[in-house]
C-alpha cells in the first residue's frame, strides 16, 4: 500500500512538472494556442532590416497588434509586413508605420502614429505611408568616410 502511494505521488509530481514546462514553452515562445481576435493589415518598406515575426505594433507606447509575416514583394521589390491589429483598434487610412528600435540595441518594432482622416482601413488593405529602419552601420559609414 506504501509504495502506490509513493508512486501515486511521483506520478502526480511529474504530471504537474510537464504542464509546467508545457505552459512556459507557450509562453515563453510567444506562441498563440488560438487565433487571436483582430484583423490583418499590410505595409510595405524599402528596409525592414532587424524586424523579425512575432514583433511588436505599438500606439502610443501601447502594444497593439503583432507582426505575423515578412515577405518580398516580387512586384513592387519591397518588403511586403503582414500584422495583426487587435479587435477594436480602428487606424485611418493615412496613418504611418515606422520601424523602430526598442533602446540603442534593443528588438525592432513598428510604430504606428494616427492620422487624422475619418476613414478607416479595412481587412487585407495597405498602409499608404510607411518609414523604413534607420540602417545605423551605413549612417556610420557616411560619417567615417565622408567626401572632403
Amino acid at each position: 500500500m506504501k509504495s502506490i502511494s509513493k508512486e501515486l505521488y511521483v506520478g502526480l509530481f511529474v504530471l504537474i512538472g510537464l504542464l509546467c514546462a508545457g505552459y512556459l514553452t507557450v509562453v515563453l515562445g510567444g506562441v498563440s494556442m488560438f487565433n487571436a481576435k483582430g484583423y490583418t493589415l499590410y505595409a510595405y518598406f524599402t528596409s525592414v532590416s532587424g524586424l523579425k515575426n512575432g514583433a511588436g505594433i505599438e500606439m502610443a507606447g501601447v502594444e497593439i497588434g503583432n507582426v505575423s509575416e515578412i515577405t518580398l514583394d516580387k512586384e513592387r521589390l519591397e518588403a511586403k509586413v503582414v500584422f495583426r491589429i487587435n479587435q477594436g483598434i480602428r487606424l485611418s487610412e493615412d496613418s504611418i508605420a515606422s520601424i523602430k528600435t526598442a533602446g540603442i540595441i534593443g528588438e525592432k518594432y513598428i510604430s504606428i502614429s494616427p492620422g487624422g482622416s475619418d476613414i478607416m482601413l479595412e481587412e487585407k488593405e495597405a498602409f499608404n505611408n510607411t518609414e523604413s529602419a534607420l540602417d545605423i552601420e551605413s549612417l556610420i559609414r557616411k560619417f567615417i568616410f565622408k567626401d572632403n
